[in-house]
């Protein structure tokens, strides 16, 4: 994947007064520090795990788990700090990786399993828990420009209002497995890039451009421009998904948790397109339809290829 020539993303900032202990908070995309000191500590400073912090995971921006680091670290995921067992930081895929990772400035501290399992709140840290950076999201024109690169008829996936950050995580593991080229979230009233999505995103996140925008409408105008077809998933679509040909440069518009597609965003799509149900329930979970609806999308254009082939031999 090509270098990302233009990011947003977003640097906190030092309070008047505010010590030079990194602070975490529940609306914190990182530690807070004094530059004077903190960036010249070495390993063996004193950490949450190791001073006695019970706050439960969630409190803090932190990935966990050996996938999900390795994948962050061999990414080039920014980190400013990583908590590994002995055993684990002299495994041979971490080890010079950590290495790496201390020259860019993230701190390695070791720590106990007991240590471990007290940030993790019952999660399966596997020996390694992380705290990431805010994340660097990619500019919606690099977002298009890249997935042109890479497929004649990219598909990009956008959230309309996607509130659930494990729903969020899902539909990147999701695109990404399935072949698609990025996602767009919106800035406001809507899930972004937490430690959360990435942890269910299981590394996706590390191979998955992603864009966030403040103007949906007008994003898909820009979609548009650029040869696009929008297509957004509605329960109330008269357009079944299987009798809909997807053989163009793609936008699947993916509706809020129980609300759907908003009307202003309906109006913007090219077409409406639904997912049939034979069963009593009447909806399925945001990261499920989404699932169905790419896998749609490919096992068409799949189909297409072998028909071609067979043509031709």
């Amino acid at each position: 994947m090509t270098p990302k020539p233009r990011k947003f993303s977003r640097k906190p900032s030092l309070r008047s007064g505010e010590s030079d202990k990194p602070r975490f908070s529940k609306n914190a995309r990182g530690p807070r520090r004094d530059d004077r000191r903190d960036d010249r500590r070495d390993d063996r400073r004193s950490s949450p795990a190791m001073s006695g912090d019970d706050n439960s995971l969630e409190d803090r921006d932190l990935i966990y788990g050996r996938h999900s680091v390795l994948s962050a670290l061999e990414g080039d995921r920014r980190l400013h700090r990583i908590w590994i067992s002995e055993q684990l930081r002299h495994a041979p895929r971490f080890h010079s990786l950590l290495g790496q990772a201390k020259q860019r400035g993230t701190v390695v501290d070791e720590a106990s399993y007991k240590q471990l399992d007290r940030m993790a709140d019952g999660g399966n840290h596997q020996g390694v828990i992380a705290q990431v950076a805010p994340y660097d999201y990619w500019h919606i024109d690099d977002l298009i420009e890249q997935a042109k690169k890479v497929s004649d008829r990219p598909v990009i996936i956008i959230s309309d209002g996607i509130t659930d950050p494990h729903n969020l995580g899902a539909i990147i593991r999701t695109a990404e497995a399935i072949g698609a080229q990025g996602l767009v979230v919106p800035q406001r009233r809507a899930a972004g890039v937490t430690s959360t999505v990435m942890k269910v995103a299981a590394g996706a996140i590390e191979k998955l451009p992603v864009a966030q925008i403040v103007n949906l409408s007008r994003t898909l105008e820009t979609f548009k421009e650029q040869g696009f077809w929008i297509y957004g998933l509605s329960e109330q679509a008269d357009s079944v998904i299987s009798e809909v040909e997807f053989d163009r440069a793609t936008v699947l518009v993916m509706g809020a948790e129980g609300d759907g597609l908003s009307l202003l965003t309906q109006r913007h799509c090219d077409q409406l397109v639904s997912i049939p149900l034979a069963g009593s329930t009447p909806s399925l979970n945001v990261s499920v339809a989404a699932g169905m609806a790419l896998y749609e999308i490919y096992r068409q254009r799949w189909s297409n290829r072998l028909q071609l082939k067979n043509w031709g031999s």
